[in-house]
């Protein structure tokens, strides 16, 4: 509903009196715009780093694409243009605040590629794009902008470098049945015990898995029930064990290093450290640089790999080196 509501306000902007005034031009490519909403100011110009708001739909309004539905407005550098659809030579006839109406030739889209054409865009029809211009700045000023930007992020990125250690301790101290902890900093719990074989590197296991944060937050899992209670089910994922041969860099190093401490049909709690998951990097929307992730899994199957053989080394003995053979001097008597 709260797409809708922007949307539709979004739009409304394109039906006022405005609409009329405003001629309608053809760009040298073919796509045909009107400026619906027009600000005086300076107009945009070549390398300037604009922010935008931007829905696409089709001549029937079904919306394809919304800025609004992502959340997040789109930034582009402004470039020459190169394709009827990048809308490079529009940019520069818009000021800040600026709305526009902007319909390409879906024709012109699917040139020399009919075949990645949807069912839905007949030939002839148009595509159309509903622009507004929410910020124009010179390259300079986005780059000081964007250093800004960056330097509180990697701030941030210190602090909960910092702060992971304690955040751990703090969370397995109160874990029952304690955890153990390996040389490199895993933690694991066996929470149901196997006494059947443990795999080695190189076999493939069959696996289930609930990936959290430390604050109990879902953010992965193969289970679908377990994917419905935590509200992150995909549609159209087959939930079924996963599969991956172990200590051949498929999964994170966690997770390498985890299972092989289990025996199959057991179940165990994996309290992996950032450096042994995503490290500073961030990955979705639920883990931040230098997450501590937790696992609850169970070894389903091992399915035997190849192992290298062993082979004994047979030790060799040294030649004792040979002392050098003295001649015998002769003496030859005087006559």
């Amino acid at each position: 509903m709260k797409f809708r509501y922007f949307l539709s306000v979004f739009l409304f902007a394109f039906c006022g009196p405005v609409w009329a005034q405003n001629p309608v031009k053809t760009t040298a490519k073919g796509a045909r715009y009107q400026i619906v909403d027009a600000h005086t100011g300076d107009r945009i110009k070549l390398n300037d780093v604009i922010t935008f708001n931007l829905a696409i739909k089709t001549e029937k309004d079904s919306v394809l694409m919304s800025s609004y539905q992502r959340g997040k407005p789109f930034t582009a550098q402004v470039q020459a243009s190169q394709s009827v659809d990048d809308l490079m030579d529009i940019f520069p006839q818009l000021a800040l605040k600026d709305s526009v109406r902007i319909t390409v030739p879906s024709d012109s889209l699917f040139k020399n590629r009919e075949e990645q054409r949807p069912p839905f865009m007949a030939k002839g029809s148009s595509v159309v794009y509903l622009l507004k211009i929410e910020k124009v700045q010179s390259l300079d000023e986005a780059i000081a902008e964007r250093k800004v930007a960056e330097a509180k992020i990697a701030e941030g990125n210190e602090k909960l470098k910092a702060e992971e250690a304690q955040r751990i301790a703090k969370y397995v101290a109160v874990l029952k049945p304690a955890a153990k902890v390996t040389p490199s900093g895993l933690y694991y719990q066996i929470l149901t015990p196997s006494a059947k074989p443990k795999p080695l590197p190189g076999d493939t296991l069959r696996v289930n898995y609930i990936g959290r944060t430390l604050e109990g937050k879902v953010f992965d899992t193969n289970l679908q029930n377990e994917a419905q209670k935590a509200g992150v089910l995909q549609p159209g994922r087959p939930y079924e064990p996963l599969q991956f041969v172990v200590k051949s860099g498929q999964v994170i190093p966690g997770w390498d290093e985890g299972f092989l401490l289990l025996n199959q049909g057991s179940k165990a709690r994996l309290i992996i450290p950032s450096k042994l998951a995503y490290g500073g990097n961030q990955s979705g929307p639920d883990i931040a640089p230098y997450s501590p992730l937790v696992f609850d899994v169970e070894l389903l199957s091992i399915k035997p790999g190849k192992h290298p053989v062993a082979t004994k080394k047979i030790p060799v003995k040294k030649a004792s080196a040979k002392k050098p053979v003295k001649k015998p001097v002769s003496i030859k008597k005087k006559k």
